[in-house]
């Protein structure tokens, strides 16, 4: 059995199921025809006289609610993309907390960092969120969802142009084709699809890390309604979010290779570094349950209008993804439905209203191609700025050479400076300031900042090496370093050349981190 669609969508994700919600938005002349017409249910008489729909299938695995560790936190721009589809009420009725800016913790010291202009974003439970997304689906006019395992892409025997799926659904035994002028392939991070539709894709994508993921019950983060990011000494970043009143989320990050012990890991290198209030509650969470994991992978996007299969794109985290850490990956996925959908509605309504008007736009390539190129370019400045951030903020915060230590200590040294050096750096997290040249600004900025805080700061020493005499510039206070106690010192003199030298190897690291990521935005294939 087979059955004719304008578009196909395979996955009931974020992407995927906002993106069915944005086609139906999409008002077309009367006069719109396309091979989905004949077979679509028949319309009101005064729905025929004023605008046609187009007819959008929605095909997911499981339509059961999923369970996930990430995809919690909504920033502000994901807010805003919400809105222009016409889909806040998606973060009612979930328990979602509202989200106000972020705290991060590092050596016992705490800087708050909250959004500018009072904007406000948004976490949750993943599932409940999805749940809504799919509701909106299948309430949106022209839109069937439908449970089935996509298995396959339908390809033209003589052009091999995509023209629709394979899949299982769970109300019919065998497989059942369903045809699609345009096919969007929106089935996530683990996608079966991709490969096929942009063959080489996964060469580029790379996986430092895992995110190993707790609830935490009825805790008290440093600041109330804030995300709060823990800097571990030797491991990478611990972030913490509330997600609904009496649950909060952790995330540990574990760099590969993983060790075969994850709980007792975290109990003895992760536990002791995080703020004392919150280690009761970790302890008990790791004791009682399971310790879900998610691998943070970064897949910078490819340029679909060359190379890639016709008849068929991707959408969300099967075309892009960046690190979880700054949580901006449902801000890019929402935000690119928003421009596709605007880009798609153009097209298809100055055909229609066109002297001769094509019979089957989606199936256009030449045009649909140059579509997915100024979607591609247009996207660039939010989705490059939170893709670099996101993978360049891990690299600091998850330091693993002393040269990134540096880099570390001066970024939470440049929040502390407060103004601009707040909230420049979360105004391009949050999705409010999408400017790749802002962040270069800003990233670099640190770096030299770092510098100087090499140069001018007190840093940790054993105590042993502390100047004895009265003219030094140690600080009267000392810490316990846990062989004996440290003073914070600053450099002598005699010790600036080896710092000199040392500024150039910070800033050459910096360089390493930072070019890499932008020249994997700027490519173009």
């Amino acid at each position: 059995m087979s059955e004719h669609y304008d578009v196909v969508i395979v996955g009931a994700g974020i992407a995927g199921s906002a993106f069915a919600v944005a086609l139906s938005q999409i008002s077309l002349p009367a006069s719109y025809s396309s091979k989905s017409s004949k077979s679509s249910e028949p319309q009101s008489k005064e729905s025929k006289e004023t605008e046609k729909k187009l007819r959008v299938l929605l095909l997911e695995r499981n339509l059961s609610e999923p369970h996930r560790i990430v995809g919690e936190l909504l920033q502000p721009g994901g807010v805003s993309a919400l809105q222009s589809l016409n889909l806040s009420s998606t973060l009612t009725g979930i328990g979602s907390i509202p989200v106000q800016g972020y705290a991060v913790v590092h050596s016992g010291s705490v800087v708050r960092i909250p959004y500018p202009d009072a904007a406000e974003g948004r976490s949750f439970h993943h599932g409940r969120f999805v749940q809504k997304l799919r509701e909106g689906a299948r309430g949106a006019e022209g839109v069937d969802v439908v449970e089935g395992a996509v298995v396959g892409l339908v390809e033209c025997p003589i052009t091999g142009h995509v023209i629709g799926v394979r899949a299982r659904t769970t109300e019919e035994e065998g497989e059942r084709v369903f045809f699609g002028d345009l096919t969007v392939v929106a089935d996530g991070c683990f996608s079966n699809l991709r490969s096929k539709v942009i063959p080489g894709i996964m060469a580029r994508a790379t996986t430092k890390s895992h995110f190993c993921g707790l609830i935490l019950d009825d805790v008290a983060l440093p600041y109330r309604n804030h995300g709060t990011v823990c800097l571990i000494p030797g491991s990478g970043p611990v972030l913490l979010y509330q997600i609904e009143e009496h649950d909060t989320r952790i995330l540990i990050d574990i760099k590969e290779p993983l060790p075969k012990d994850l709980k007792g890991h975290i109990e003895k290198n992760i536990v002791p570094h995080l703020p004392s209030s919150l280690q009761p509650a970790v302890t008990t969470a790791l004791s009682k349950d399971r310790l879900q994991r998610m691998p943070n992978t970064f897949l910078p996007p490819s340029a679909q209008s060359s190379g890639s299969k016709e008849g068929v794109i991707l959408l969300g985290d099967a075309w892009n993804m960046r690190h979880p850490l700054t949580g901006g990956g449902m801000t890019v996925a929402l935000t690119d439905v928003v421009r596709l959908r605007d880009l798609l509605a153009s097209y298809l309504i100055s055909n229609a209203n066109s002297s001769n008007p094509s019979p089957s736009p989606l199936t256009e390539w030449d045009k649909i191609v140059e579509i997915l190129d100024t979607w591609h370019w247009s996207r660039k400045p939010l989705s490059s700025t939170i893709n670099i951030l996101s993978v360049a903020l891990y690299d600091l915060f998850g330091a693993d050479d002393e040269d990134l230590q540096v880099l570390r200590n001066g970024c939470f040294k440049y929040f502390e400076l407060g103004g601009e050096c707040i909230r420049g750096p979360v105004s391009l997290l949050s999705g409010i300031t999408p400017s790749p040249l802002v962040l270069a600004y800003h990233f670099f900025s640190v770096a030299f900042y770092s510098i100087w805080v090499m140069f001018f700061h007190p840093r940790p020493v054993p105590s042993s090496s502390s100047p004895t005499s009265s003219n030094s510039s140690s600080t009267s206070s000392t810490q316990d370093g846990g062989d004996g106690k440290v003073v914070m010192r600053r450099p002598s003199v005699g010790e600036y050349p080896a710092l000199v030298l040392r500024s150039f190897t910070v800033f050459w690291t910096a360089c390493v981190v930072f070019g890499p990521l932008v020249w994997s935005e700027i490519r173009w294939w």
